[in-house]
């Protein structure tokens, strides 16, 4: 019997490759997607997508999802607590392995797995010890379509942020860069590809700057 599976999500292209990968999957059912959501702005950690993107999203890829409100600023303690409350929660209604879209720090695996080695759920990672340059162009080629909705202005020029990820950004990206942005230079939010039953129709809106980090609010069109 396959086993039931939770994704984390965080609407950009790694959790969306995973997904894509994990159907894929001999054994393997993903019955849901979890999020963490800032409560004061409504939006996704990091990737400062809004909910109404983040629902639509999830709306697309056919499979329910849970938001985990999470208030900002946020202590690693306040984190912690939220999510072990939903693990638990989780687990008592038969979830049997939660999967991640990373790829290569070994401290952010090593920290999930101790997270989870005593709640009987198996941690997941499907795209683990992928090269990302390889990886960032499988995900162009298989119709992945991104948006980059935030950067880290100390590694990747601010003019980098509402642009598509595609080939010309690749090759644009400062060679000291991850391709897949795995050290945290940049984030982004999928509107399209093969885990959709259909596209959502974004743009990039307005730009601002916040805690150091440059964001793009992605909209939808019209």
């Amino acid at each position: 019997m396959a086993k039931r599976t939770l994704l984390s999500w965080s609407t950009g292209k790694d959790s969306a490759y995973a997904l894509s990968v994990l159907r894929q999957t001999a054994g393997i059912k993903v019955e849901g997607l979890f999020t963490t959501v800032n409560q004061t702005h409504g939006r996704v950690a990091m990737h400062a997508v809004s909910e109404t993107l983040l629902d639509l999203q999830a709306q697309a890829t056919g499979l329910p999802l849970r938001k985990l409100e999470i208030p900002y600023p946020c202590s690693n303690e306040e984190y912690e607590t939220v999510m072990g409350a939903f693990v638990n929660e989780a687990r008592d209604q038969g979830t049997e392995c939660m999967a991640f879209g990373d790829v290569f720090l070994e401290d952010i695996r090593k920290y999930r797995e101790e997270k989870l080695g005593s709640t009987g759920i198996t941690p997941l990672f499907p795209l683990w010890g992928l090269e990302t340059d390889q990886l960032a162009k499988d995900m162009i080629d298989k119709g992945f379509r991104m948006i980059i909705t935030c950067v880290d202005p100390r590694y990747v020029p601010r003019s980098f942020v509402g642009r598509q990820f595609d080939e010309c950004f690749l090759k644009d990206l400062p060679t000291h860069a991850d391709p897949c942005g795995e050290n945290g230079e940049f984030h982004s939010f999928v509107y399209d590809g093969p885990i959709f039953e259909k596209p959502l129709n974004v743009k990039a809106d307005e730009i601002v700057e916040r805690d150091g980090f440059v964001f793009a609010d992605v909209i939808l069109r019209g």
